[in-house]
């Protein structure tokens, strides 16, 4: 990126180059060879740097450079030695190395600039995007539970009788209703959560428990996916309580959320399976499908809001649930990742701190 300037403060620019550089041209031609003037050079030179095109500095560069080596010659003032080359020679070289070295901290300062700017443009951007969400979500939530309130009336009839097949369309729009309240909500909570924090009323749950009552309620999903789900406790056979301190319906949020990705992106017969762990510092829970893998770039940025994954396994969704998961897990202290499973399939896992109760 090159700096713009208006003509007459360029022409300002040359004047003062002009006359900087005369006055060291009049010093170094005036004084005995053996005398090396020409470090005076690094005047005009640090004053045109970051002020005039580097076309021109690279042509001022050499003009000094030039005018230095020059300098054993004319005038002709006494016996040149070796000693009075190597000198000159060697202030060529730092006039050289200065400039070569001032101009690219120049384009690094330009750089640093650039980005910055483009950051604060990221981050308004952000903010304005939040703030839209946020007041957009809790302003839409009004007619939306209104209109499943309606449809709740159709359906019970309060309206007249209704047919087989407009009950069905009616149940449809009922079902698409509750979706789009249920990602307005999301989008609430996390606008909600990265302004406010996340609130957790923490009390002592068994992680076993909470995993079976999220299994028990996404059975019917599953039954109609035809899809499995498989609650086991590593390589044990054996049922055991995980104690951790967590807020419930936060944690019940989060393991729903990933049981329902699983099941989502399963093919008909295809098995769930949670497995539940224990390392003695953490209480571990994995949820491992058979779908569709994911790219291995992406999946540092799974958790990212709003978050689009090109692969089909992320074709669709709002790219909120999992940045939501994130945030619910990392106020409890603990980690969600995400993995490829050999020879295919997802893992999704979380892991909490041990709490005895």
């Amino acid at each position: 990126m090159q700096p713009t300037f208006s003509y007459p403060w360029r022409r300002r620019n040359l004047v003062a180059i002009a006359l900087s550089l005369g006055i060291v041209v009049i010093l170094d031609f005036s004084t005995p060879v053996e005398y090396v003037i020409g470090y005076l050079y690094l005047c005009p030179l640090l004053f045109s740097i970051g002020r005039l095109p580097r076309k021109f500095i690279l042509g001022l560069t050499l003009a000094i450079i030039l005018l230095t080596l020059l300098n054993l010659e004319l005038p002709n003032q006494g016996l040149v030695t070796l000693s009075t080359i190597v000198n000159r020679i060697l202030a060529s070289v730092a006039l050289a190395v200065t400039a070569f070295l001032c101009d690219r901290n120049t384009i690094y300062a330009q750089a640093i600039a650039s980005q910055k700017a483009e950051i604060q443009s990221k981050n308004q951007l952000a903010d304005l995007r939040e703030d839209f969400a946020g007041t957009l979500t809790h302003d839409l939530k009004t007619p939306v539970l209104g209109g499943i309130s309606t449809l709740h009336a159709f359906l019970q009839g309060e309206f007249g009788e209704i047919t087989h097949s407009q009950k069905q369309v009616l149940m449809t729009m009922e079902r698409s209703h509750k979706t789009s309240l249920k990602l307005l909500d999301t989008l609430l909570d996390v606008y909600r959560n990265d302004t406010k924090g996340l609130e957790l009323n923490l009390e002592s749950i068994d992680l076993t428990q909470l995993v079976e009552e999220a299994a028990n309620q996404v059975t019917i999903l599953a039954l109609h996916r035809q899809i499995q789900i498989i609650v086991r406790h590593g390589n044990s056979e054996f049922r055991r309580s995980l104690w951790v301190k967590a807020d419930p319906f936060q944690l019940q949020r989060v393991l729903m959320n990933l049981l329902i990705n699983a099941i989502n992106h399963s093919r008909r017969g295809d098995r769930v399976e949670v497995v539940l762990e224990s390392n003695g510092f953490q209480q571990i829970v994995k949820v491992l499908d058979q779908g569709a893998g994911m790219n291995p770039d992406e999946l540092s940025q799974l958790f990212q809001r709003f978050y689009q994954s090109k692969s089909d396994r992320q074709a669709q969704g709002s790219g909120l649930g999992l940045y939501l998961a994130r945030q619910i897990i990392t106020a409890h202290q603990g980690t969600i990742w995400a993995e490829n499973r050999s020879p295919k399939g997802a893992i999704f896992g979380i892991q909490l701190p041990i709490h005895s109760p």
